[in-house]
């Protein structure tokens, strides 16, 4: 009984959580941020990389040792996906996407492995056509959207 309960504990020291929204929902020509964070911050940024795939596991944006890398984008995504480095140390890895079109609705995933651990979580993106809320945020909302998610993490 007591090897079975240690092994317990063990395996719940070595989860990553990966705090990922369900659904985000996206305009026409718009952006979003589809947010993916982890608890793990006992292990070095360098040791972390975080993969973000589309529905058919395309490559929309990879952070490889803690560090952007556009090597493998599909070109569908180049100058279209971004992060915020300036994040990462808080284990923020969420990316925005800009110029949103109707093919860009449907699943995105974020892995985060390092040496210890891994974990996946996926998040749904639902577009919309309204030209009304379809303008380009401003970097004051780009900031205030960054804000509210990272208060919404320290709050978790």
């Amino acid at each position: 009984m007591i090897i079975g309960y240690c092994f317990i504990c063990a395996f719940l020291v070595l989860i990553n959580k990966v705090f990922l929204q369900d659904t985000v929902e996206g305009f026409i020509g718009g952006s979003v941020v589809l947010p993916c964070s982890s608890d793990e911050h006992d292990v070095k940024l360098q040791d972390i990389n975080v993969l973000w795939r589309d529905k058919g596991s395309e490559t929309v944006y990879d952070i490889i040792s803690g560090k952007d890398s556009v090597e493998r984008q599909n070109p569908r995504y180049k100058n279209r996906a971004e992060t915020f480095p300036e994040e990462y140390e808080r284990r923020n890895f969420s990316i925005k996407l800009i110029d949103l079109t109707h093919a860009d609705e449907g699943e995105f995933s974020c892995f985060i492995t390092h040496s210890s651990d891994s974990k996946q979580e996926t998040v749904r993106l639902f577009i919309t056509d309204s030209a009304a809320v379809a303008s380009t945020e401003s970097p004051q909302q780009e900031n205030h959207d960054l804000q509210l998610f990272s208060s919404c993490e320290t709050q978790r």
